[in-house]
């Protein structure tokens, strides 16, 4: 198993359909509660633990997800109020290395968490078929589609989940 990758790298499907979406959606609104549970009784320790050599503490991956997926819901927000809107990339590495990411406590990051999915799964749910296919351009990545983006986002979380699951001694797949 790529310890990095645990549950291999996204890849979107050819077609992507409402069933699909709908899918992918209720992954991101049930990645709160998923994350709190799994870190809910670990050991400060296990917290400051890494995945993997090399790779983020428990404690930065759960500062991470909020950081990531702010952005994502901001671009989406974007592409839904402009024409399709180059947006500014960030350095996530730099991002988990600031202070807070560090060594702040998880539960603030969990809280933030629990809030912005509720307003992403709430937007995501509201949109129509045509509102999926609206995009933003990435600099390094080119035309990214909403519908394509909240892929990517379920992805994400089931990938850092696995990562949490790694440190806790569990199925990467559970």
């Amino acid at each position: 198993m790529d310890t990095r990758y645990p549950i291999g790298r996204f890849q979107a499907p050819d077609e992507i359909t409402h069933d699909i979406r709908h899918e992918w959606i209720t992954a991101i609104a049930i990645l709160p509660r998923q994350v709190r549970e799994l870190v809910r009784d670990m050991s400060e320790a296990q917290i400051d633990s890494p995945y993997r050599a090399g790779g983020w503490t428990v404690r930065q991956l759960v500062h991470h997800l909020p950081d990531s997926h702010m952005n994502a819901y901001s671009r989406m927000r974007l592409a839904l109020t402009e024409e399709e809107p180059v947006i500014k990339p960030y350095d996530e590495a730099k991002w988990a290395e600031l202070p807070d990411a560090r060594t702040m406590p998880v539960e603030p990051s969990l809280d933030l968490l629990t809030a912005l999915h509720s307003r992403w799964v709430t937007l995501l749910r509201s949109l129509g078929d045509a509102d999926f296919d609206r995009a933003f351009v990435h600099p390094d990545l080119g035309r990214k589609t909403i519908s394509e983006t909240t892929g990517l986002y379920a992805w994400h979380g089931r990938h850092h989940l696995a990562h949490i699951r790694m440190v806790r001694g569990l199925t990467a797949y559970a």
